[in-house]
Parts: C-alpha cells; structure tokens; sequence
C-alpha cells in the first residue's frame, strides 16, 4: 500500500536516554519512515541530549524544553508547535516502547481505508495473553471474551462483575459510572475497531484537528488519564480507531515516573476529572457506581499491602488513593474548557 500521507513522530521524554535510543533503533527498521522525528525533552540532565548527538537518525530534530514547557501535555503541545507545515498526521509514542517492523503502514494505512478517522491508535502486545475461541464457547467469570477471543480476568474485574459493577460497553468506549474497559482488552484480531478512546504514547491524529484542539494542561508533570481526557473530548466531534495490526511493545521503564502516593491521589483526582469531562452531570446511579469502584479499588490495593511482596508500595498508594478520593469532597478539580 503506497503511503499518501505526510507523517511526523513526536516522542516526549524525560530522563530516559537508553529507553529512548532504543525506541529510536526500532523506528530505524520501519517499513514506512517518518517524514520528521520531533524529541522533546523535558529531562533536568544532558545524557539525552549527547546519546541523540551520538546516535544520528535521518529526518530528527532535538528539542531541550525549560520548566515553563516540561510536563506531558506541555511537551505535546510544544511539539505539535513544532510540525512542519507539510505533516499531514501526527505520531506519539511513549519513550520506553519498542515498534514491531510495520508499526507506521498499518498505523497511517488506516486513514486511507477510513478517511473520515481523527485519529487512530495502535496496540500494544506485551501486555496481555489471549487465546481464540470457538462460537459455542461458554467463558466462565474468571475470563473476558469479545470478538472471538478470551483473556484472563482480573481479580478487580472478576469482583467488579459478582456485584455487578462491570462495564456494559465494549473495550475503549466510557459507560456513564467511568470505569471502562483499556485497550487492553480487544483481542489480537488485526481488525480495525471503532472506540472512543486510546493510549496516548500509542496514538495518531490528523495535524488539522490537534491545530484546534489541545491537550489539556490540567494534567500537570507525568499526566496520567491525559490520553483519556484528550481522545473523549475528540470522540464527541468525530471518530476514533484503533487498529490492532499496528503492533508495539511497552515495557513501562521506571525512571521518570511519580512515587506511589502522588500517583494514587492522581488516579482518583484525574479519574474523576475525566469522567466529568464525558458526563459533566451523571446520575444519581452512575455517581453511586463511580464511588463505589473507587473504594473497592483503594481497599483492594491496601489488601495488597498483606498479599503481595511489594508492601510498601501497595500501602503509599492506598493511602494516595484514599487522600485523593477524600479531597474530592471538599477540593473537586474543575473542569477547564479546552
């Protein structure tokens, strides 16, 4: 399939110079190469910057952001700035993943089978084990299916479907209570599936649309639920897929990320900013649903603290969890028009 489009790759990254090189090595390979490799870096130190000086790759530029630009949403913003006129489609990556050899031809080969796509996600295959099945299958609870397939269940959902607290909607679509199903529960099918939402650092979408609409700055420093918030604000004006074909590994480097405690208050504050932004006024249900999920999830997580070998983790983030979701009563975020 010959390639129409004009494609740009905008990796952010912060302080993860071998992770990055690596990536950079696996887009070397690509049977479509982007026309421009925008970096920037949010990083406090030079290794970044001297591994990219001594790694030269065709069609790259290098970006060192001060601290009024650092953050995620910033440096996706900053870096959309940057495009050149020329790019038809933007690409973002996460800095620690790894692209299978044809990643960017079934990535961009899905805006000339579905013109009308604001953006497109790709999928990433490390994350999960998945078997395919027969029509007469009949998955027991400890199982998720859809399309053919069925995975293991977690032990949260597994839960959340004995009281009956599992999404009614497909994978990558947000029911009223939030709490949906990732990305990571459509199968490895090589199919194009329409959704409403998908991971940021495995994401495209057309240069015209992120000219209008941007990521919000709410999400300050690593930015969790940013993707979330950005890819549903763009469902609501037209559509999404997501084509599993375009295959990725992650492998989620350490380095870079927030401490347990700041990163269990962000699941609860940004989740339930979020959701505000899909369903600015849910029902009386959905509120007691979303409540609900939330203290099964931190009470879960504070249970890890007495199951699993990495206590104090599990117990920095129930207390993150539990802060953040306290703080909603008297400190709700509020909600920015983007």
């Amino acid at each position: 399939m010959p390639n129409k489009y004009k494609f740009c790759l905008i990796v952010c990254t912060y302080m993860r110079a071998k992770p990055l090189i690596d990536l950079l090595s696996s887009v070397n390979n690509q049977t479509w190469y982007p026309d421009e490799i925008l970096i920037i870096d949010g990083s406090t130190n030079d290794e970044t910057q001297k591994v990219i000086e001594t790694n030269k790759f065709q069609n790259l530029s290098y970006f060192l952001v001060d601290s009024e630009h650092r953050g995620l949403t910033k440096q996706r913003n900053y870096g959309i700035s940057k495009a050149s006129n020329f790019i038809d489609i933007v690409c973002f990556l996460d800095d620690d993943t790894i692209l299978e050899k044809e990643y960017f031809e079934n990535l961009i080969g899905t805006y000339s089978i579905f013109p009308e796509a604001l953006g497109v996600g790709g999928y990433i295959t490390n994350e999960s084990v998945w078997q395919k099945i027969t029509e007469d299958y009949v998955p027991n609870i400890n199982e998720y299916f859809f399309d053919g397939w069925k995975r293991k269940d977690g032990s949260r959902f597994v839960l959340r479907k004995k009281l009956g607290l599992d999404s009614n909607l497909p994978p990558c679509f947000l029911p009223e209570f939030s709490n949906g199903r990732s990305v990571g529960f459509l199968p490895p099918s090589n199919k194009i599936y329409e959704v409403q939402q998908f991971m940021g650092g495995v994401a495209s979408y057309k240069k015209s649309i992120l000219e209008s609409i941007k990521f919000s700055d709410y999400f300050e420093g690593y930015g969790l639920y940013e993707d979330a918030d950005f890819t549903l604000r763009l469902s609501n004006i037209g559509k999404l897929y997501l084509n599993t074909a375009a295959r990725l590994a992650h492998y989620h480097d350490s380095s870079g990320r927030p401490n347990k405690f700041s990163y269990g208050k962000m699941v609860l504050r940004n989740g339930w900013y979020v959701w505000r932004v899909k369903y600015p006024n849910p029902s009386l249900k959905a509120r007691f649903k979303w409540n609900l999920i939330a203290f099964l999830l931190t009470f879960i997580r504070f249970l890890n603290t007495f199951t699993t070998s990495d206590r104090k983790e599990a117990f920095t983030e129930s207390l993150g969890r539990s802060v953040g979701w306290f703080s909603l009563i008297f400190n709700k975020p509020k909600i920015r028009k983007e």
